[in-house]
Protein backbone atom coordinates (compact mmCIF):
# COMPACT_ATOMS: atom_id res chain seq x y z
CA UNK A 1 0.00 0.00 0.00
CA UNK A 2 2.71 2.49 0.95
CA UNK A 3 5.87 0.89 -0.43
CA UNK A 4 4.41 1.20 -3.90
CA UNK A 5 3.97 4.98 -3.67
CA UNK A 6 6.38 6.33 -1.04
CA UNK A 7 10.16 5.79 -0.71
CA UNK A 8 10.98 3.64 2.36
CA UNK A 9 7.64 4.45 4.06
CA UNK A 10 8.51 3.95 7.75
CA UNK A 11 11.61 6.11 7.55
CA UNK A 12 9.92 8.55 5.17
CA UNK A 13 6.89 9.24 7.39
CA UNK A 14 9.01 9.38 10.55
CA UNK A 15 11.39 11.88 8.98
CA UNK A 16 8.47 13.89 7.56
CA UNK A 17 6.83 14.11 11.00
CA UNK A 18 10.04 15.20 12.73
CA UNK A 19 10.89 17.59 9.91
CA UNK A 20 7.42 19.13 10.05
CA UNK A 21 7.53 19.46 13.85
CA UNK A 22 10.93 21.16 13.69
CA UNK A 23 9.70 23.50 10.95
CA UNK A 24 6.62 24.51 12.99
CA UNK A 25 8.67 25.14 16.15
CA UNK A 26 11.16 27.25 14.21
CA UNK A 27 8.31 29.25 12.67
CA UNK A 28 6.60 29.98 15.97
CA UNK A 29 9.79 30.98 17.76
CA UNK A 30 11.84 32.64 15.02
CA UNK A 31 9.47 33.77 12.25
CA UNK A 32 9.69 37.42 13.31
CA UNK A 33 13.49 37.35 13.17
CA UNK A 34 13.33 35.55 9.80
CA UNK A 35 10.90 38.10 8.38
CA UNK A 36 13.03 41.03 9.55
CA UNK A 37 16.16 39.43 8.09
CA UNK A 38 14.72 39.16 4.55
CA UNK A 39 12.78 42.42 4.55
CA UNK A 40 9.31 41.07 5.37
CA UNK A 41 8.58 42.26 8.93
CA UNK A 42 5.56 40.49 10.39
CA UNK A 43 2.43 42.24 11.60
CA UNK A 44 1.01 41.69 15.12
CA UNK A 45 -1.79 39.12 15.50
CA UNK A 46 -4.69 41.60 15.42
CA UNK A 47 -3.37 43.69 12.53
CA UNK A 48 -2.89 40.75 10.15
CA UNK A 49 -6.55 39.62 10.31
CA UNK A 50 -7.80 41.27 7.15
CA UNK A 51 -10.81 40.54 4.97
CA UNK A 52 -10.86 39.16 1.43
CA UNK A 53 -7.82 39.02 -0.81
CA UNK A 54 -5.94 41.40 1.50
CA UNK A 55 -5.67 38.50 3.96
CA UNK A 56 -3.34 36.76 1.49
CA UNK A 57 -1.25 39.84 0.67
CA UNK A 58 0.28 40.46 4.10
CA UNK A 59 3.95 40.00 4.87
CA UNK A 60 2.93 37.19 7.22
CA UNK A 61 1.30 35.18 4.45
CA UNK A 62 4.01 35.85 1.85
CA UNK A 63 6.77 34.85 4.28
CA UNK A 64 4.92 31.70 5.33
CA UNK A 65 4.44 30.52 1.75
CA UNK A 66 8.11 31.16 0.90
CA UNK A 67 9.13 29.30 4.05
CA UNK A 68 6.77 26.38 3.31
CA UNK A 69 7.86 25.76 -0.29
CA UNK A 70 11.55 26.23 0.48
CA UNK A 71 11.37 23.48 3.11
CA UNK A 72 9.27 21.25 0.84
CA UNK A 73 11.75 21.36 -2.04
CA UNK A 74 14.66 20.79 0.36
CA UNK A 75 12.89 17.69 1.69
CA UNK A 76 12.05 16.51 -1.83
CA UNK A 77 15.61 16.81 -3.15
CA UNK A 78 16.97 15.01 -0.10
CA UNK A 79 14.74 11.98 -0.72
CA UNK A 80 15.31 12.17 -4.46
CA UNK A 81 19.03 11.75 -3.75
CA UNK A 82 18.84 9.42 -0.76
CA UNK A 83 16.17 6.94 -1.95
CA UNK A 84 14.99 7.50 -5.54
CA UNK A 85 11.47 6.24 -6.17
CA UNK A 86 9.49 6.17 -9.45
CA UNK A 87 6.44 7.82 -7.85
CA UNK A 88 8.17 10.40 -5.63
CA UNK A 89 7.04 13.39 -7.71
CA UNK A 90 3.44 12.53 -6.92
CA UNK A 91 3.98 11.12 -3.44
CA UNK A 92 6.13 13.99 -2.13
CA UNK A 93 5.36 17.06 -4.22
CA UNK A 94 1.75 15.96 -4.77
CA UNK A 95 1.22 15.48 -1.03
CA UNK A 96 2.85 18.85 -0.35
CA UNK A 97 0.53 20.56 -2.83
CA UNK A 98 -2.53 18.98 -1.17
CA UNK A 99 -1.30 20.26 2.22
CA UNK A 100 -0.84 23.68 0.63
CA UNK A 101 -4.38 23.67 -0.78
CA UNK A 102 -5.77 22.72 2.63
CA UNK A 103 -3.86 25.62 4.18
CA UNK A 104 -5.30 28.05 1.63
CA UNK A 105 -8.80 26.73 2.29
CA UNK A 106 -8.50 27.15 6.06
CA UNK A 107 -7.04 30.64 5.71
CA UNK A 108 -10.00 31.53 3.54
CA UNK A 109 -12.35 30.52 6.35
CA UNK A 110 -10.30 32.64 8.78
CA UNK A 111 -10.82 35.62 6.48
CA UNK A 112 -14.55 34.83 6.39
CA UNK A 113 -14.60 34.67 10.20
CA UNK A 114 -13.25 38.22 10.39
CA UNK A 115 -15.83 39.32 7.84
CA UNK A 116 -18.63 37.71 9.87
CA UNK A 117 -17.69 39.86 12.85
CA UNK A 118 -17.81 43.05 10.79
CA UNK A 119 -20.96 42.24 8.81
CA UNK A 120 -23.11 40.90 11.66
CA UNK A 121 -21.87 43.69 13.91
CA UNK A 122 -23.13 46.13 11.28
CA UNK A 123 -26.50 44.34 11.23
CA UNK A 124 -26.82 44.69 14.99
CA UNK A 125 -25.97 48.38 14.78
CA UNK A 126 -28.58 48.88 12.08
CA UNK A 127 -31.30 47.05 14.04
CA UNK A 128 -30.70 48.15 17.62
CA UNK A 129 -28.77 51.42 17.58
CA UNK A 130 -29.96 54.94 16.89
CA UNK A 131 -26.92 55.34 14.69
CA UNK A 132 -27.80 55.36 10.97
CA UNK A 133 -26.22 52.65 8.84
CA UNK A 134 -26.11 53.34 5.09
CA UNK A 135 -26.87 50.69 2.51
CA UNK A 136 -23.51 51.43 0.89
CA UNK A 137 -21.74 50.16 4.02
CA UNK A 138 -23.32 46.73 3.57
CA UNK A 139 -22.53 46.64 -0.14
CA UNK A 140 -18.97 47.70 0.56
CA UNK A 141 -18.45 44.86 3.03
CA UNK A 142 -19.93 42.34 0.58
CA UNK A 143 -17.65 43.56 -2.19
CA UNK A 144 -14.57 43.12 0.01
CA UNK A 145 -15.15 39.36 0.28
CA UNK A 146 -16.84 38.62 -3.06
CA UNK A 147 -13.63 38.44 -5.19
CA UNK A 148 -12.11 35.93 -2.78
CA UNK A 149 -15.29 33.84 -2.83
CA UNK A 150 -15.24 33.72 -6.64
CA UNK A 151 -11.55 32.78 -6.84
CA UNK A 152 -11.89 30.08 -4.18
CA UNK A 153 -14.83 28.58 -6.07
CA UNK A 154 -12.64 27.88 -9.11
CA UNK A 155 -9.65 27.03 -6.92
CA UNK A 156 -11.69 24.36 -5.11
CA UNK A 157 -12.74 22.78 -8.40
CA UNK A 158 -9.08 22.60 -9.45
CA UNK A 159 -8.12 21.06 -6.11
CA UNK A 160 -10.76 18.34 -6.50
CA UNK A 161 -9.45 17.60 -10.01
CA UNK A 162 -5.85 17.34 -8.80
CA UNK A 163 -6.71 15.24 -5.74
CA UNK A 164 -8.59 12.67 -7.80
CA UNK A 165 -5.61 12.34 -10.13
CA UNK A 166 -3.32 12.01 -7.10
CA UNK A 167 -5.44 9.20 -5.65
CA UNK A 168 -5.61 7.39 -8.98
CA UNK A 169 -1.81 7.60 -9.29
CA UNK A 170 -1.59 5.93 -5.87
CA UNK A 171 -3.96 3.20 -7.03
CA UNK A 172 -1.86 2.77 -10.20
CA UNK A 173 1.27 2.41 -8.08
CA UNK A 174 -0.39 -0.29 -5.94
CA UNK A 175 -1.71 -2.08 -9.01
CA UNK A 176 1.74 -2.14 -10.64
CA UNK A 177 3.37 -3.24 -7.39
CA UNK A 178 0.99 -6.17 -6.84
CA UNK A 179 0.74 -7.38 -10.44
CA UNK A 180 4.53 -7.54 -10.71
CA UNK A 181 4.47 -9.91 -7.72
CA UNK A 182 1.36 -11.86 -8.72
CA UNK A 183 3.09 -15.26 -8.53
CA UNK A 184 3.56 -14.78 -4.78
CA UNK A 185 0.03 -13.47 -4.24
CA UNK A 186 -2.29 -15.65 -6.27
CA UNK A 187 -2.72 -18.26 -3.50
CA UNK A 188 -4.24 -15.68 -1.10
CA UNK A 189 -8.03 -15.91 -0.71
CA UNK A 190 -9.75 -13.46 -3.06
CA UNK A 191 -6.42 -12.34 -4.55
CA UNK A 192 -7.96 -11.01 -7.76
CA UNK A 193 -10.54 -9.03 -5.81
CA UNK A 194 -7.87 -7.55 -3.58
CA UNK A 195 -5.81 -6.35 -6.53
CA UNK A 196 -8.74 -4.92 -8.46
CA UNK A 197 -11.45 -3.93 -5.98
CA UNK A 198 -9.60 -3.41 -2.70
CA UNK A 199 -6.95 -1.15 -4.23
CA UNK A 200 -9.76 0.88 -5.80
CA UNK A 201 -11.66 1.09 -2.51
CA UNK A 202 -8.50 1.86 -0.54
CA UNK A 203 -7.68 4.79 -2.83
CA UNK A 204 -11.28 6.05 -2.91
CA UNK A 205 -11.66 5.79 0.89
CA UNK A 206 -8.26 7.24 1.65
CA UNK A 207 -9.14 10.46 -0.21
CA UNK A 208 -11.90 11.74 2.12
CA UNK A 209 -10.23 10.36 5.26
CA UNK A 210 -6.86 12.00 4.55
CA UNK A 211 -8.40 15.28 3.38
CA UNK A 212 -10.63 15.52 6.46
CA UNK A 213 -7.73 14.73 8.79
CA UNK A 214 -5.54 17.34 7.13
CA UNK A 215 -8.28 19.97 7.27
CA UNK A 216 -8.85 19.16 10.94
CA UNK A 217 -5.17 19.70 11.79
CA UNK A 218 -4.96 22.93 9.80
CA UNK A 219 -8.18 24.20 11.40
CA UNK A 220 -6.80 23.64 14.88
CA UNK A 221 -3.65 25.64 14.16
CA UNK A 222 -5.73 28.49 12.73
CA UNK A 223 -8.67 28.65 15.15
CA UNK A 224 -7.43 27.61 18.59
CA UNK A 225 -5.53 30.93 18.98
CA UNK A 226 -8.71 32.78 17.91
CA UNK A 227 -10.79 30.99 20.52
CA UNK A 228 -8.22 31.93 23.15
CA UNK A 229 -8.66 35.59 22.13
CA UNK A 230 -12.46 35.38 22.02
CA UNK A 231 -12.56 33.79 25.49
CA UNK A 232 -11.57 37.16 26.96
CA UNK A 233 -15.06 38.46 26.09
CA UNK A 234 -16.86 35.55 27.79
CA UNK A 235 -18.20 36.38 31.26
CA UNK A 236 -18.32 32.84 32.58
CA UNK A 237 -19.44 29.36 31.60
CA UNK A 238 -21.99 27.25 33.48
CA UNK A 239 -20.71 24.95 36.26
CA UNK A 240 -17.03 25.97 35.88
CA UNK A 241 -17.53 29.72 36.16
CA UNK A 242 -14.93 32.24 35.02
CA UNK A 243 -11.79 30.40 33.90
CA UNK A 244 -9.05 31.64 31.55
CA UNK A 245 -9.45 30.60 27.89
CA UNK A 246 -12.71 28.83 28.75
CA UNK A 247 -14.01 28.40 25.20
CA UNK A 248 -10.71 27.00 24.01
CA UNK A 249 -10.55 24.36 26.75
CA UNK A 250 -14.17 23.27 26.25
CA UNK A 251 -13.67 23.06 22.47
CA UNK A 252 -10.66 20.80 23.05
CA UNK A 253 -11.79 18.46 25.82
CA UNK A 254 -15.44 17.95 24.89
CA UNK A 255 -14.61 16.42 21.48
CA UNK A 256 -11.90 14.27 23.06
CA UNK A 257 -14.61 12.73 25.23
CA UNK A 258 -16.68 11.99 22.11
CA UNK A 259 -13.69 10.51 20.29
CA UNK A 260 -12.78 8.18 23.17
CA UNK A 261 -16.44 7.13 23.48
CA UNK A 262 -16.61 6.35 19.77
CA UNK A 263 -13.41 4.33 19.81
CA UNK A 264 -14.48 2.02 22.63
CA UNK A 265 -18.07 1.64 21.46
CA UNK A 266 -17.02 0.80 17.89
CA UNK A 267 -13.85 -1.16 18.60
CA UNK A 268 -15.24 -4.46 17.21
CA UNK A 269 -16.52 -3.05 13.94
CA UNK A 270 -13.30 -3.05 11.83
CA UNK A 271 -12.80 -6.79 12.40
CA UNK A 272 -16.42 -7.54 11.57
CA UNK A 273 -16.21 -5.48 8.38
CA UNK A 274 -13.08 -7.42 7.40
CA UNK A 275 -14.82 -10.72 8.07
CA UNK A 276 -17.78 -9.47 6.05
CA UNK A 277 -15.57 -8.87 3.02
CA UNK A 278 -14.12 -12.36 3.38
CA UNK A 279 -17.44 -14.23 3.54
CA UNK A 280 -18.88 -12.14 0.70
CA UNK A 281 -15.79 -12.91 -1.41
CA UNK A 282 -16.11 -16.64 -0.70
CA UNK A 283 -19.77 -16.63 -1.73
CA UNK A 284 -19.08 -14.64 -4.89
CA UNK A 285 -16.10 -16.80 -5.85
CA UNK A 286 -18.16 -20.00 -5.64
CA UNK A 287 -20.83 -18.47 -7.88
CA UNK A 288 -18.18 -17.48 -10.43
CA UNK A 289 -16.66 -20.98 -10.41
CA UNK A 290 -20.13 -22.42 -10.89
CA UNK A 291 -20.53 -20.53 -14.17
CA UNK A 292 -17.99 -22.83 -15.87
CA UNK A 293 -18.04 -25.92 -13.65
CA UNK A 294 -21.42 -27.63 -13.20
CA UNK A 295 -20.10 -29.52 -10.18
CA UNK A 296 -19.46 -26.28 -8.28
CA UNK A 297 -21.96 -23.88 -6.69
CA UNK A 298 -24.51 -26.54 -5.72
CA UNK A 299 -27.45 -25.52 -3.54
CA UNK A 300 -26.07 -27.08 -0.28
CA UNK A 301 -22.71 -25.32 -0.65
CA UNK A 302 -24.29 -22.01 -1.61
CA UNK A 303 -26.65 -22.24 1.36
CA UNK A 304 -23.70 -22.80 3.68
CA UNK A 305 -21.71 -19.89 2.22
CA UNK A 306 -24.69 -17.55 2.33
CA UNK A 307 -25.37 -18.64 5.91
CA UNK A 308 -21.90 -17.29 6.79
CA UNK A 309 -22.82 -14.02 5.09
CA UNK A 310 -26.08 -13.81 7.03
CA UNK A 311 -24.45 -14.53 10.41
CA UNK A 312 -21.84 -11.84 9.91
CA UNK A 313 -24.38 -9.25 8.79
CA UNK A 314 -26.52 -9.97 11.84
CA UNK A 315 -23.48 -9.40 14.05
CA UNK A 316 -22.80 -6.11 12.25
CA UNK A 317 -26.40 -4.99 12.69
CA UNK A 318 -26.23 -5.66 16.44
CA UNK A 319 -22.96 -3.83 17.02
CA UNK A 320 -23.90 -0.92 14.76
CA UNK A 321 -27.14 -0.48 16.73
CA UNK A 322 -25.52 0.44 20.04
CA UNK A 323 -22.78 2.29 18.16
CA UNK A 324 -25.44 4.45 16.48
CA UNK A 325 -27.28 5.03 19.77
CA UNK A 326 -24.08 6.20 21.50
CA UNK A 327 -23.28 8.59 18.64
CA UNK A 328 -26.84 9.95 18.61
CA UNK A 329 -26.74 10.69 22.36
CA UNK A 330 -23.46 12.55 21.99
CA UNK A 331 -24.75 14.47 18.94
CA UNK A 332 -27.79 15.67 20.88
CA UNK A 333 -25.62 16.90 23.75
CA UNK A 334 -23.19 18.54 21.33
CA UNK A 335 -26.01 20.43 19.57
CA UNK A 336 -26.96 22.38 22.70
CA UNK A 337 -23.54 22.71 24.33
CA UNK A 338 -22.48 25.92 22.59
CA UNK A 339 -25.74 27.72 23.39
CA UNK A 340 -25.50 26.71 27.04
CA UNK A 341 -21.92 27.99 27.23
CA UNK A 342 -22.84 31.46 25.92
CA UNK A 343 -26.05 32.03 27.93
CA UNK A 344 -24.27 33.91 30.79
CA UNK A 345 -22.38 36.16 28.35
CA UNK A 346 -25.47 36.92 26.27
CA UNK A 347 -27.50 37.71 29.40
CA UNK A 348 -24.69 39.98 30.65
CA UNK A 349 -24.48 41.68 27.21
CA UNK A 350 -20.72 41.21 27.14
CA UNK A 351 -20.76 40.23 23.47
CA UNK A 352 -22.53 41.67 20.43
CA UNK A 353 -24.07 39.78 17.51
CA UNK A 354 -20.97 40.10 15.33
CA UNK A 355 -18.69 38.65 18.01
CA UNK A 356 -21.26 35.94 18.72
CA UNK A 357 -21.14 34.91 15.05
CA UNK A 358 -17.33 34.83 15.08
CA UNK A 359 -17.21 32.80 18.30
CA UNK A 360 -19.83 30.38 16.99
CA UNK A 361 -17.89 29.82 13.76
CA UNK A 362 -14.53 29.38 15.51
CA UNK A 363 -15.91 27.12 18.26
CA UNK A 364 -17.72 24.84 15.82
CA UNK A 365 -14.65 24.53 13.61
CA UNK A 366 -12.34 23.65 16.51
CA UNK A 367 -14.88 21.27 18.02
CA UNK A 368 -15.47 19.54 14.67
CA UNK A 369 -11.72 19.22 14.12
CA UNK A 370 -11.24 17.44 17.44
CA UNK A 371 -14.28 15.35 16.57
CA UNK A 372 -12.61 14.18 13.37
CA UNK A 373 -12.17 10.56 14.47
CA UNK A 374 -15.64 10.58 15.98
CA UNK A 375 -17.35 11.76 12.79
CA UNK A 376 -15.14 9.79 10.40
CA UNK A 377 -15.19 6.54 12.39
CA UNK A 378 -17.59 4.65 10.06
CA UNK A 379 -15.34 5.51 7.10
CA UNK A 380 -12.22 4.68 9.09
CA UNK A 381 -13.76 1.30 9.94
CA UNK A 382 -14.13 0.57 6.24
CA UNK A 383 -10.56 1.75 5.55
CA UNK A 384 -9.17 -0.45 8.33
CA UNK A 385 -11.00 -3.49 7.00
CA UNK A 386 -9.53 -2.89 3.52
CA UNK A 387 -6.11 -2.42 5.09
CA UNK A 388 -6.42 -5.77 6.83
CA UNK A 389 -7.10 -7.49 3.52
CA UNK A 390 -4.23 -5.80 1.71
CA UNK A 391 -1.92 -6.50 4.66
CA UNK A 392 -2.05 -10.16 3.65
CA UNK A 393 -0.46 -9.20 0.34
CA UNK A 394 2.32 -7.38 2.12
CA UNK A 395 2.96 -10.44 4.27
CA UNK A 396 3.04 -12.76 1.24
CA UNK A 397 5.42 -10.48 -0.67
CA UNK A 398 7.82 -10.15 2.24
CA UNK A 399 7.60 -13.81 3.20
CA UNK A 400 6.13 -12.94 6.57
CA UNK A 401 3.36 -14.53 8.58
CA UNK A 402 -0.11 -14.16 7.11
CA UNK A 403 -2.93 -12.66 9.18
CA UNK A 404 -4.78 -15.27 11.24
CA UNK A 405 -7.91 -15.15 9.10
CA UNK A 406 -5.94 -15.93 5.92
CA UNK A 407 -4.08 -18.77 7.67
CA UNK A 408 -7.47 -20.29 8.47
CA UNK A 409 -8.52 -19.97 4.82
CA UNK A 410 -5.37 -21.70 3.52
CA UNK A 411 -5.69 -24.45 6.14
CA UNK A 412 -9.24 -25.07 4.94
CA UNK A 413 -8.08 -25.43 1.33
CA UNK A 414 -5.53 -28.04 2.37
Amino acid sequence: MFHSFFPRPKLFFTSAALYGLGAMLFWYFYSHQLGAAIGLPLLPEDAKRLVGLKHFATNNMILYLLYFWTLIFAFYFFWKTYAPHPWQNWSILGTAFIIFTSFIGIQTTVSYNTWYGQFYGLIQTALTSEETVKESEFYSLILTVLPLAMIIMFWSAGVVFFTKHYIFRWRTAMNDYYTQRWSRLRHIEGASQRVQEDTMRFAATMEPVAESALDAIMTLFAYVPLLAIFSASISAIPIFGDIPYSLMWVAIFWPIIGTVLTYFVGIKLPGLEFENQRVEAAFRKELVLGEDDYERAGPPELRMLFSNVRKNYFKLYFHYTYFTVARALYNQADTFLFFVLLVPSIAAKSIDFGLYRQISDAFNRVSNSFLYFYRAWPTIIELLSIHKRLAAFEAAIDGGELPKIDQEYLAGKE
